[in-house]
């Protein structure tokens, strides 16, 4: 059986304190010599749990001599940020990637028609048009691709369901930077998908804004799956 680091035992016991108090946003922890004297470890151990609860997002730290740790609440972003981690950090299998956002963006789209406003709409025809004005240069093209689908993610204001599109469309559309997948004619049908997509989300039609979209990434992963697959995510 694995003992767990000291560090990791502290990150546990601090990640809880902070979760399951009332603590505000700012709230200033113990400094480090007084953290690390409370709980009988070093100071490296301190800084070494302070440091994974800051890659998580529950704590900040600010240098100078009004430094220190301070709490930071949880919202979507941290949210996101482990996501991408446990994507990006454990090798997860990028037919995995695929599968989830087959059954999630559909859903996203759904909600999407129903609840969203006229600013959804404005960001999601802006994007569009970037995706249109950018065919001649990839990066652009696959930049405005991410912020097409996350757009959508945003529209549904479903914060979860925001969050993991988020996550899943920034690292599978790079994870698929590659020149002979998007070829002129690859994405012209991703225009062509995303204008019906939308045209159902404006219409405020969640059943053709659901189909269309599940038309639309199911066909994509098709697509990618006739090219070499990496086995893991990379970013």
């Amino acid at each position: 059986m694995k003992v767990p680091k000291a560090s990791d035992v502290l990150a546990n016991r601090l990640r809880k304190q902070i979760l399951e108090s009332d603590m505000p946003e700012g709230t200033a922890l113990p400094v480090e010599r007084e953290l690390a004297a409370s709980v009988g470890l070093g100071r490296q151990t301190v800084r070494d749990a302070l440091r994974v609860l800051e890659i998580e997002g529950l704590v900040v730290t600010r240098p100078g001599r009004a430094g220190g740790s301070f709490v930071r609440r949880p919202d979507t972003s941290t949210f996101q940020r482990s996501l991408q981690s446990l994507v990006t950090g454990r090798g997860i299998r990028f037919r995995s990637l695929l599968e989830a956002r087959e059954g999630l963006e559909p859903t996203a789209a759904r909600l999407a028609a129903l609840h969203r406003t006229d600013a959804d709409l404005a960001a999601l025809e802006e994007t569009a048009a970037r995706m249109a004005d950018s065919t001649q240069d990839i990066d652009q093209f696959l930049q405005a691709n991410v912020d097409w689908h996350v757009a959508v993610g945003a529209a549904s204001h479903n914060e979860i369901v925001e969050a993991i599109v988020n996550s899943l469309s920034l690292v599978i559309l790079r994870s698929t930077d590659v020149k002979e997948f998007n070829s002129e004619i690859t994405m012209a049908d991703t225009i062509k998908a995303h204008d019906r997509i939308l045209a159902a989300i404006r219409a405020g039609d969640g059943d053709k804004a659901a189909l269309a979209m599940s038309r639309h990434v199911h066909t994509y992963r098709e697509l990618i799956e006739d090219f070499a697959l990496p086995e893991e995510v990379s970013v």
